[in-house]
C-alpha cells in the first residue's frame, strides 16, 4: 500500500516513518507538516492509505479528510482521546491515539491491508454473465452456459446448454465486446465459439457440442495462436 503521513509535529511524522520502514504492507511515500501541501500531492499521485493527524493549527483532519478522494483510505493519529467517535463517523480504518506501540501500530496496517486486499479483488473480479436485449426481454446469459454464437445477418443466434437458443438483434463485433476475450474467439464471420467448448480441431474446422464449425481463412492465424495455447 502506498501511503503518506500529515502532521504538524515533526517528532510525530518521525514514528510512523520508523514504523513504516519496518513493515512490508505499507510503503511512505512522503510525509507533510502543512494540509495544503499534502492535499496537493494527494491531487497529482495514486495513494491507497494516509496517516492523519486531527489536532492541527490550520485545519481539523476529520475535514481534511472530508475534502480528499473518498477512495484514500485513513488511519486518524491525536493524542486526543473525543475524536475517536467522530473519526469512526467517516469511515477511518483506525484511530491510532498517540503514543502508540509498533504493535498497535501493526494491528492498524493489518485493517487497512485487509480492506486493500479486498477492494483489489472486487476491482479484479470479471462478470460470468452479461444482459441482452431478446424477445422484448432483457435476458440475463452466463458465460459458462454459451456453446457457440451463429451470425444470422442482422441477428445472432446463442447457442446455450441445456437451454433454447437465444435470438438478438446485434452485430458480431457488439457481441465480441460483451464477451471476455480470454475464454471466447471469433473463428469465422458467422461464428464465435467459447475455446473450452472445442471439442475436436480438423481440417480447417472445429467440433463444438457435436456441431462442425468451419475457420475462416482470415481467422486462421489468430485462432491457431491462441488454441495452441
Amino acid at each position: 500500500m502506498k501511503a503518506i503521513a500529515l502532521d504538524d509535529e515533526p517528532p510525530a511524522l518521525r514514528v510512523i516513518e520508523s514504523f513504516c520502514a519496518r513493515t512490508a504492507e505499507v510503503q511512505l511515500e512522503n510525509t507533510f507538516t502543512m494540509p495544503a501541501e499534502a492535499a496537493k500531492y494527494l491531487k497529482a499521485h495514486q495513494v491507497d492509505l494516509i496517516f492523519l493527524d486531527i489536532q492541527m493549527p490550520s485545519i481539523n483532519g476529520i475535514d481534511f479528510y472530508k475534502s480528499i478522494r473518498e477512495d484514500v483510505m485513513v488511519i486518524f493519529t491525536t493524542a486526543y482521546s473525543e475524536y475517536a467517535v467522530e473519526g469512526f463517523n467517516v469511515s477511518a480504518i483506525d484511530y491510532l491515539l498517540k503514543p502508540f506501540t509498533y504493535e498497535r501500530f501493526l494491528q492498524a496496517i493489518a485493517r487497512a491491508h485487509e480492506y486493500f486486499s479486498y477492494k483489489k479483488d472486487q476491482a479484479s473480479e470479471a462478470p460470468k454473465y452479461f444482459f441482452i436485449r431478446a424477445d422484448y426481454s432483457l435476458l440475463k446469459i452466463s458465460f459458462a452456459d454459451i456453446l457457440f454464437i451463429e451470425g444470422l445477418d442482422d441477428y445472432l443466434k446463442i447457442h446455450l446448454h441445456n437451454a433454447s437458443p437465444v435470438v438478438a438483434r446485434m452485430t458480431m463485433k457488439g457481441m465480441m465486446d460483451k464477451l471476455p476475450a480470454a475464454e471466447f474467439i471469433r473463428v469465422h464471420r458467422s461464428f464465435i465459439v467459447p475455446l473450452h467448448r472445442i471439442e475436436q480441431y480438423r481440417n480447417k474446422s472445429i467440433k463444438v457440442a457435436g456441431k462442425e464449425i468451419p475457420i475462416g481463412s482470415s481467422y486462421e492465424e489468430h485462432f491457431l495462436k491462441h488454441f495452441n495455447k
